[in-house]
């Protein structure tokens, strides 16, 4: 029998603390309008090429936090991406590794890494 499941994965849950600052932080970061609605009271879904990220702060605490990235944001340009971080002031983690990727925190603690595609 052949799987009925699909090999794609259509969104990414991230828990976060507070839902508005969250959707504002993470617009920014991609630059994109936070023009959408907050769902239900806590959850904002950023619609990206792909793969959607859905923000949500009814399943924060300190304990979920992600600790590894546990996806990575595309550039095509690394040393752009890594500056662009710095210059607004982005927990940034660690310097280029390898000459492909950095990890850096949202405001919440959560890691996540930036990859040149």
């Amino acid at each position: 029998m052949n799987s009925p499941v699909l090999a794609q994965i259509g969104t990414v849950f991230m828990p976060v603390s507070n839902i508005e600052a969250a959707r504002d932080w993470y617009c920014d970061l991609l630059g994109i309008e936070a023009d959408g609605e907050v769902q239900f009271g806590h959850i904002y879904v950023i619609p990206l090429e792909g793969t959607n990220l859905v923000l949500d702060s009814k399943i924060y605490s300190e304990e979920k936090i992600v600790q590894i990235p546990l996806f990575h944001f595309n550039t095509e340009n690394i040393e752009d991406a890594y500056l662009f971080m710095k210059q607004k002031g982005m927990d940034v983690i660690n310097d280029i590794q390898h000459g492909h990727y950095f990890n850096f925190r949202d405001p919440d603690g959560n890691m996540l890494m930036i990859c040149k595609c």
